[in-house]
This record gives structure tokens, sequence and C-alpha cells, in this order.
């Protein structure tokens, strides 16, 4: 079935993953010692604030996800056409000088095509962060209600009872297979468009019966560009500054949602997402590690296949090295040893999977266009290197098809076992060795399943946490007495994710902790840790046996927000979770007058009417406040040099954010209406001219307050000669869950675990200076964390270290953060700690 492997794999990274690892493609490195070789929004480092827009303060902690998304209606039958509304002409858009389709193009374009044929129907999913409307194109052969509602009802056996659905013998012949191609989520990757609408055009208007046949037996869908906002902008990252490529496990963005929505709508068996630039054109799958929740058995026989498909598909279009400058396809599964790894559930293709989905694949076409290269390069040379890329890019999209078709009762069968697997609760299946050529024992990674899950909160971080698995299709029940379990009691009310569901992988590679994978590679392309469980802020137990307790199914938790009767102080309200960050600035904004007691709570002693809409607008719980609190606070003003993540977060929380950089400093900035400095990025104390410094010294020393995180933080802190500290590193790549302890400072709710990025941590701790938070002894709990070459900067060495410090110099409050509390907007039980230190370096007294 397979030809041999053509390269030794394991022994050495290939040429393709050494041009990858020195940093001269298009796709960010995979091997990331080196924090200048990572693209933005990964390292400590990040992207200048200065260049990400606000958005819309509406958008809060409030909702579990984004705004909603339509989704695909399951009951209308195709086509579904109408009108699309016309987007006004963009001159500046960037696609225009590749001679690609332009953004205000695309709807005139589907509007014609749905003219002209009954077998396109475009629909709009979704809107992106500015506005722009998401397209999903289906194309299969007309239907009538019938024939629709009986592809609905064979999808819902599928996913709902696939014991039933494996004895139905007749299901692969009626099932109309669903393929997905997901075009353009980075931006400026753009050719996947244009060979989206080429194949959509071919297959509308051809006439040929082996189209025909197709389309009988297919439901082929196109998400026609995931990114409007960066294809019109020629960025990678969305209009909020996000890499949507990395959003997949925590859906902070309006077009992930978007797309997450159609996979678990269409729920298609193949699905492959177009992206560049890596020469020869790179094709999925992975090297090890690899998802340890996956049917990998299923998987990696299915994905490598395609892959081989795909391959020969761009060789037969003749490209060559030598006339044209395109290598032959690099398959890394086969050919890499390591460093292009589908461990996290962040990509789009590695979160496909948990939807059913049982070969999918990045592609990264060869030619590259942007960056330097759009800014270049002659015209000419652009558009011919576009017009290669969007040839090969349809030849893998045709490739995926026809694989599809070709294997179409395979593939049902291996979707129909991944969910009956689950539904059954079996263990995963190990497959023997050159189960596909060059499989072994590196490539086996499984894991335990627990009988259960068990969320008893009744807090606002654990309804965030039930509404966000709902939203990924996972079900949870809601237990209707109490009951014992792994030698707890429970009561009532508490929910329960049984793992006895068709879909146990998405459940547990949300829930569950994670593993220290350090050891098995030397490299990783991203992040390695990541869990919902212990980031999330939730209480979420795994348990060994079936809960043994009446429940009932639940589609949205149970409202969190309520307002004792007040005490004699009025109101006291807990900063324990972001949501409650969120409540307190609404009501700072409605002029409530509130008090900080300098350890993690507020008192308002009157102002019932705006108590009580921040309870039910943020699920924020006011108990009855005896004590009167300490300092008054006012709405926090926050100067912000920070990543595109934590500009989102800050003001997700409802803090009043202004952009500020080493730049803008110099340009003459006015720090009157600013209470607090935040530095995670773009902002260096050394750059500053002598006016900008002068006037940050002041702002620090009339009593402004500093929460710094990373290297930018803790560089600014110690050339304003601020806290007493030293500040040392692991390695850049180094990232991870890892466990904490709470310390004697200011900040509450300092244990349990956090997150960590190019960890930091300080030692040499002068007078003054207060530990908020320790590395616990053995801190790493999930993720890829070495020491350096030197045997330095491991998870040994930051073992009891202090993770975020805190205090008071030279009138300034300081809080500086070795841990990333805001990461790509992730670890949501962490902003709290943020907003702590927000308030309280705005509110206490000067030294």
């Amino acid at each position: 079935m397979y030809p041999p492997p053509p390269l030794r794999r394991r022994a050495a990274l290939t040429a393709v993953a050494a041009v990858v690892a020195a940093g001269v493609l298009g796709a960010p490195a995979p091997v990331l010692a080196d924090p200048a070789l990572r693209e933005h929004g990964n390292g400590p480092e990040r992207n200048d604030v200065a260049a990400v827009p606000l958005q819309d303060p509406a958008r809060t902690l409030t909702a579990p996800a984004p705004p909603q998304v339509p989704g695909v209606d399951p009951d209308t039958p195709y086509p579904r056409q109408s009108e699309l509304p016309v987007h006004p002409e963009d001159p500046g858009d960037h696609s225009v000088k590749l001679g690609l389709t332009p953004y205000h193009d695309l709807a005139p374009a589907l509007n014609e095509l749905m003219d002209d044929s009954d077998r396109v129907s475009a629909e709009i999913i979704g809107t992106s962060t500015r506005g722009r409307d998401l397209y999903l194109v289906t194309l299969t052969e007309p239907e009538n209600r019938a024939r629709a509602d009986q592809q609905r009802r064979m999808r819902e056996l599928i996913a709902d009872d696939p014991a039933r659905a494996a004895r139905d013998r007749t299901l692969p012949d009626r099932y109309k297979t669903p393929v997905l191609v997901n075009a353009n989520i980075h931006g400026n990757e753009w050719e996947g468009t244009d060979a989206s609408l080429r194949v959509i055009e071919e297959l509308a208007h051809s006439e040929e019966p082996a189209t025909e046949e197709l389309l009988e037996g297919a439901r082929l869908y196109f998400v026609l560009t995931a990114n409007p906002d960066g294809r019109a902008a020629g960025t990678r990252a969305n209009a909020a500054g996000f890499d949507l490529n990395r959003d997949f496990v925590t859906v902070s963005q309006p077009e992930t949602a978007a797309v997450r929505q159609v996979m678990i709508d269409t729920q298609p068996l193949v699905m492959v997402d177009q992206h560049g630039y890596v020469n020869g054109t790179l094709i999925e799958p992975c090297t090890p590690p690899h998802g340890q929740n996956y049917e990998y058995d299923l998987f990696i026989k299915n994905t490598y296949a395609n892959a081989l498909a795909m391959e020969e598909a761009i060789l037969e279009l003749g490209y060559t090295p030598e006339d044209d400058g395109v290598r032959p396809p690099q398959i890394p599964f086969r050919d890499s040893a390591d460093g292009w790894d589908d461990w996290p559930p962040i990509f789009t293709p590695m979160y496909a999977p948990y939807q059913g989905a049982v070969a999918s694949a990045t592609v990264e076409f060869p030619m590259r266009v942007n960056n330097a290269d759009y800014r270049d390069l002659p015209e000419e040379e652009l558009r011919r290197r576009s017009s290669i890329n969007t040839d090969i890019s349809a030849a893998t999209i045709e490739a995926t098809i026809e694989f599809a078709r070709e294997n179409r009762e395979e593939l049902i069968a291996d979707q129909i076992e991944v969910f009956r697997r689950g539904a059954a609760g079996e263990e995963q299946v190990v497959p023997p060795e050159e189960w596909v050529p060059g499989f072994g024992p590196e490539d086996v990674y499984t894991t335990e399943f627990p009988r259960a899950y068990v969320l008893p909160g009744r807090d606002r971080a654990t309804a965030r946490l039930v509404d966000f698995l709902i939203a990924n299709d996972v079900r949870v029940d809601r237990a209707e007495e109490g009951f014992t379990a792994g030698g707890s009691t429970y009561p009532a009310g508490s929910y329960v994710v049984d793992m006895h569901q068709p879909k146990r992988g998405m459940a547990n590679v949300l829930l569950e902790a994670g593993r220290d994978i350090s050891g098995d590679v030397e490299a990783m392309y991203d992040i390695s840790g990541w869990s919902h469980g212990l980031l999330w802020g939730a209480r979420v137990d795994p348990v060994q046996e079936a809960v043994a307790a009446p429940t009932g199914p639940v589609a949205a938790a149970a409202p969190t927000g309520r307002v004792e009767e007040p005490g004699a102080a009025g109101w006291r309200l807990e900063v324990a979770d972001g949501s409650d960050a969120a409540a307190l600035n609404g009501l700072l904004a409605a002029g409530a007058a509130v008090t900080w007691d300098g350890g993690g709570a507020v008192v308002a002693p009157e102002a019932a009417g705006a108590v009580a809409e921040a309870a039910d607008r943020h699920g924020a719980v006011f108990a009855a406040a005896d004590e009167p609190g300490g300092t008054a606070l006012e709405p926090v003003t926050v100067a912000v040099a920070g990543a595109a993540d934590e500009v989102f977060t800050l003001q997700a929380l409802g803090f009043e954010l202004v952009p500020v950089s080493t730049a803008v400093l110099n340009g003459g900035f006015d720090w009157s209406g600013v209470d607090v400095l935040y530095a995670g990025s773009g902002l260096v104390y050394a750059d500053l001219d002598a006016d900008a410094r002068a006037a940050l010294d002041g702002f620090l020393v009339g009593g402004g307050g500093l929460v710094g995180r990373g290297a930018t933080g803790a560089r600014l802190n110690d050339q304003a000669g601020l806290l007493d500290v030293t500040r040392a590193a692991g390695r850049s790549d180094a990232n991870g869950v890892v466990a904490a302890e709470a310390g004697e400072g200011v900040l509450t709710g300092t244990g349990g675990h956090t997150f960590v990025y190019s960890p930091g941590w300080f030692t040499d701790l002068g007078a003054g200076v207060a530990v908020e938070q320790t590395y616990a002894d053995d801190p790493l709990v999930a993720g890829h964390w070495r020491a350096d070459a030197n045997g330095a900067g491991g998870p040994d060495a930051a073992a009891g270290r202090a993770a975020v410090v805190s205090g008071t110099a030279d009138g300034a409050a300081v809080v500086l953060f070795g841990t990333e509390p805001m990461f790509r907007h992730h670890p949501k039980g962490l902003f709290a700690q943020v907003a702590q230190a927000l308030y309280w370096t705005a509110s206490a007294p000067p030294a």
C-alpha cells in the first residue's frame, strides 16, 4: 500500500527541518532555542502593543467564548443560495499585488458561481474582528429535504450512537463524505483561498461523469478565508493581533469560533489546512510527540496515505528546483526527527481529530511571498511565485478530495470506530511497528482516561469551563443527588463529564493535567502544556469509577451571580477570578464608591443597582461585608506596553488602557492620567531619551505603579532602579503548566498551578521584597522544559524560587511576574492575579 520511506526517520533533522530551524522559511521555526526565530506571540518578547488596536470593550469574560456564530444548518437541503452582501472595494488589499483575489471580490465571485451552478452554496458563518464576513462554500449535488434529513440523521447516528452506526451496513453507501478545506487562517499566506476558488469553479461547471459521481457521494466544504482581516492587511495575525492557528483550545477570537463550529457541524472525515511557506512543500503527518488523546492508529494510517497522495499530485505538476526554485515535498513523519509535532490541539488540523477527522494535515506551499519578500521583490516575481503556490495548493486539495472518494467506506468506518471506542470506554489501540512505513516505538503516545471528571464548583470559573466543554461538543451532566466517588463526597448539582462518550478525546485533551515530555524529544514546534483543568480556575477531579447518582444532560451552566443581603459595611467582592475583576471595573466605571482591602477583595458600601448589574452580567458573588475596606479605589488606567494577548486580556477585564512603547514615550507622553504601567513587551528603559526617562521616573516617584512581566518587566525594574531582585531564566523555549505555592505578599490565589513560557524566577531578594508565589519543589507538571547545553536553567533550578514578587521602591509599588498569566488569553484562572497586581500598585501608598 505504501512505498518505502525515501529517508530514514528519526536519525537526524533533514535538510528541510534544518532550513526551517534556521528561520529562513515562512513558517515559524520548530526549533525554538533562539527567541529571534519565533513568530510573534510565542515568546517572552512579543509584538509591540503600539501596533495592536484595542478591541470592543463589550467583549468581556461574561461569555464562555467569543460571540455566538451561526454554524451550519443541519436541516436545510443544498443548494442554499442567497445573495451575499458585497463589501466595499479596498485598493490597499495586499492580495492585489500578488495577482490574487482581494477580499472584496470574494462575494461577487461566489454570487456569480451560485447563479451559474446549483452545486454551489455559499453561507456566512460569522464575522471577523473587523466585521468582514466569513464564507463557507459547500459543493454537492442538489438535495431534496428528505435527502438532507437523511444525511443529518446519519451524521448524528455516527456521533451519538457509533455502535449502532457500525452495525448499519447500508450507511457507507448512503452517507455523503464530508471533506473540509480551511484556507488563509494566516492572513499573509494567501494562496489557499485562490486554489479553493479554482477547485470550486472547476467542480461547479464540470460535465464529467466522475464529477457527478463525486458530488452525489460527498459534501465538500471550503472555509474560503479564515482570516479576512489579515488577508487584506497582509498580516499573519488577525486584527486583534492573534495567531488564529494557535487559538483552538482557547477560542478567544470570533474567527476561531466560526471554524470550530464548522468542524462540529460538518464532522469531516478528512480536513486539510492551507499554509505557506516551506520549500519543499511540507505536508503533515508530524514528528513525535503525537497527541496522546488521538486514536492514533486510525489517524496515522489515513493521514500518511493522504500525504503520499498529495505528494504525488505535487510532483506531477513538474516544478523543479533548477527551473522554478521548487524543491520536492517533505513529510515530517517520514523525513524529520522532531520539531514539527502534532502534540498540542491549538492548531486547526490538530484540533480536527477530536471532532472526528481521521485524516487532517497542514500543507505549507513552497514559494515565499510575504514579509520582506512581499516588500522587496519585483511584482512580476511575486506573481510567479504565487501562481506556483496556487497550483500546488489546488493539487493538494484535489488529491485530498480524490483520496476521500477512493477510501470513503474505510474513512467512514474509522470515524465510527473513533467514536465507538470513546463511547465504550475502550483502551487506545497501539498498532504494530511498521503499521505505516517508519512507525516505531517513538510514535506511541497514549493516555489512561479516567472514568469521569467531576466539577463540583458553583462559581464563575466552573460555569465558564462547563460552557466551554459544551461549546466543544463535550457531553456534560449534572448530578441530581449528592454522591461519593474516588473517596470524595460531592453535592447535588455537581457537573459530571462521563468519559464513556464518543468525543472522550476532546473531553480529555481539555481537562487532563497533561504530561511532561521534556525527555521525549529535543525540540517542540510550539507550546507543550495547556490544561483547562489546572489553569482555568475551576476544581476538576478525575475519578476512576462511574458516578453512582442520577444525572441529567446540561445545555448550559447554571448562573453563578448573586447578591446577598448587605452587611453593616455593604457588600464584599473577592477578586478571585477574572470575571470578578470585570465586575469590579464595572462598578468603578458606574461611579460606585469602592474600597480596596489590599488583600484581594473590595467593599462596596452602596450602589445596590450597580452591584446587582455587575453580579448579573459577570456572574460575580457579592457577600455581606461587616467591616469596611481600606483604601478608596478609583477606576484604574493602565499604560500598557504588552503583546496582543495581554492587551486583549486587560481590556476584557475592563481596565482603561493607553498603549505605550519606547517610541511612544520618546515622542512625548503625558503620564498625568495614568495609574499603573504594565510592561510586558516593547518598552526598553535604556532606549528612552532623557526627557522620556525623566517623565517615567517622575511618574514612578510620584506613586505610579509598575506591573512587569518576563524579561521586559524585570529589565525595566532593574534599569529604573526599583526592586532589589535578580531575574534568572530557563531556556527560551521552555514552557508548560507548573505547580506553584502561595507566598506571603499582597496577592491572593497564587497557589496551585500557573503557566510559563521562557520561565523566569527571582533570586537575591533585597529588603522589602515580598514573595507572592514560588515554584513548587518539582514544578513541571506538563510541558517541555529542559536545562540548557550547560545543564543550567532546568526545572530544578527554579524549584522553590520566587515566581512572582512585589514591593515598593522610590515611591512606586511594583509587582514582577516570572510566569505567563495572560498567555494567549488562555490561563483564565490566573487573570485575577494580574488584576490584583494592578489594583494594589494603583492604590498602594507611596513608600
